[in-house]
């Protein structure tokens, strides 16, 4: 299962490197998200742009509480940035996507580098 988890990280990472090599730093959000998708299609991975998801306090559903940019196969939340520098809230934002999904892991991306490598961030629980 940590095999295959850690298969589909890299293969998401390969494409978002190759979305990056093709469009640069300095677009919106937005652009990174949808072309990633694509990306990610045209390599068989099935992935949800902007899904809405429920949260759940203490019993009582509040509701859609946010929306995770890239959902990649179920399993894999995607959170994009394009931003001089990712912070500390950028992590924290995972993280509590990952508890409300109750997923263990998810990828920050950053598309604003001039090197997306230095714009990747592997976020666990």
């Amino acid at each position: 299962m940590r095999e295959a988890a850690e298969s589909l990280i890299e293969k998401v990472i390969g494409r978002a490197i190759e979305v990056h090599r093709v469009l640069g730093p300095g677009l919106q959000e937005g652009i990174y998200e949808c072309a990633l998708q694509h990306e990610l299609l045209l390599n068989g991975i099935v992935s949800e742009r902007q899904v809405g998801i429920d949260v759940t306090y203490k019993g009582i559903v509040l509701g859609m509480g946010f929306r995770v940019d890239l959902l990649v196969e179920q399993c894999l939340p995607l959170e994009l940035k394009a931003v001089e520098h990712l912070t500390d809230v950028h992590r924290a934002q995972l993280i509590s996507y990952l508890k409300v999904l109750q997923l263990k892991r998810g990828l920050l991306l950053n598309f604003n580098s001039v090197l997306l490598k230095a714009g990747i961030k592997r976020v666990s629980i």
